[in-house]
């Protein structure tokens, strides 16, 4: 029997929280890709020169390192991308923003990207003419990169209300008007019915494409843990809620990363189990048999008699001494992160998101 072809996997780190080292990013490239993943966008919300100083380079410092990590994904046989929130580019999107963007994406692409992720998240949404605008600097950017292949997210990136309570009422056929003044090339990132999903669907997906007039790259909340609330639980579980069968209604599918490098790989390999084994897959079964596979069986094990408190009760209701006892006597990378969470490192506060 031919095993079905996996949906384009990868990984937006797109997420608030302390930024990873190289080691830690560099174990999560070898993962990923290594489980078929095939590409890997960088926009962490810390690295300011992405998001509130886009308009100022990384140094050189930083430059190199982005680049040696360009590298390395593209070595390890994953397209390399770049996130940019071009924050206040687009009401006026006139010739000094033009200016500006040309010099940054010109930096971009000296680091060596193959994809340019433009990103309008968490942004005001209440502005005129809004989807007419974001198509303007998004095309404007897709017209200028040596990157091959372009993505967008928009402000409205999933029709949860909370977007609309937190940035503004989104403006009546938003994701429409999105859709026909976008270059048909630019593939737009979607988070579902809520920004952290529960379940993903084929009638959901079908309705999206429809009003875009292209098939959606999912950028999947899942098993991303930043802010005040997410931050003080652990996101082991094996994905659920998504299926085989949403593969054909996908441009690519795209997960958001835990903080916690090392064991945000368990979750992570199970997401291609999903699409290969279809009906077959069976979510616990296929969490005991990454966790094994990557950690080995002691920890493995420990990780899965741990669950519900280290994921559903969270950090907060935790009889903390006994559970730092059991991992800290373990000399293993991932085992150190449960520690460094019990300890209380990576809850992150409001001030902290506010700042990113």
């Amino acid at each position: 029997m031919t095993e079905p072809a996996l949906p384009d996997l990868g990984m937006i780190e797109g997420r608030f929280g302390r930024l990873w080292t190289p080691d830690e990013r560099g174990y999560v490239v070898e993962t990923l890709a290594a489980a078929g993943y095939g590409f890997y966008h960088y926009g962490p919300k810390a690295d300011s020169a992405l998001r509130r100083s886009w308009r100022t380079a990384h140094d050189a410092e930083q430059t190199e390192a982005l680049a040696r990590l360009s590298a390395q994904v593209r070595a390890a046989g994953m397209r390399f991308g770049m996130a940019l929130t071009p924050i206040g580019s687009t009401h006026p999107f006139d010739n000094a923003v033009r200016a500006d963007l040309t010099r940054r994406i010109a930096d971009l692409d000296a680091i060596g990207i193959d994809d340019l992720a433009i990103l309008f998240d968490d942004l005001r949404g209440d502005l005129p003419e809004l989807a007419a605008r974001q198509a303007d600097v998004v095309n404007f950017c897709a017209g200028i990169t040596r990157a091959t292949r372009v993505y967008m997210c928009p402000t409205y990136y999933s029709d949860d209300p909370v977007l609309d309570r937190v940035f503004g009422a989104r403006p009546v056929d938003y994701l429409g008007d999105l859709g026909r003044m976008l270059d048909p090339a630019v593939q737009v990132y979607w988070t579902g019915e809520e920004v952290c999903a529960r379940e993903i669907g084929v009638g959901h997906l079908r309705t999206v494409a429809g009003a875009l007039g292209r098939r959606v790259c999912l950028w999947d909340n899942y098993p991303v843990n930043d802010g005040v609330r997410m931050s003080r639980h652990l996101h082991l579980r094996a994905f659920t809620g998504r299926t085989a069968a949403i593969a054909p209604w996908l441009s690519g599918h795209a997960i958001n990363p835990m903080i916690q490098a090392r064991l945000g790989c368990v979750p992570a390999l199970t997401l291609p189990l999903l699409y290969r084994r279809g009906e077959a897959y069976a979510y616990g079964a296929a969490l005991g048999e990454v966790a094994t596979a990557l950690l080995g069986a002691e920890l493995a094990e420990l990780l899965q008699q741990d669950l519900l408190k280290l994921q559903d009760s969270g950090h907060d209701r935790l009889d903390i001494a006994p559970l730092r006892a059991r991992y800290g006597a373990l000399h293993h990378p991932a085992a150190q992160e449960v520690v460094r969470w019990l300890d209380g490192f990576d809850l992150m506060t409001d001030a902290e998101v506010q700042t990113q």
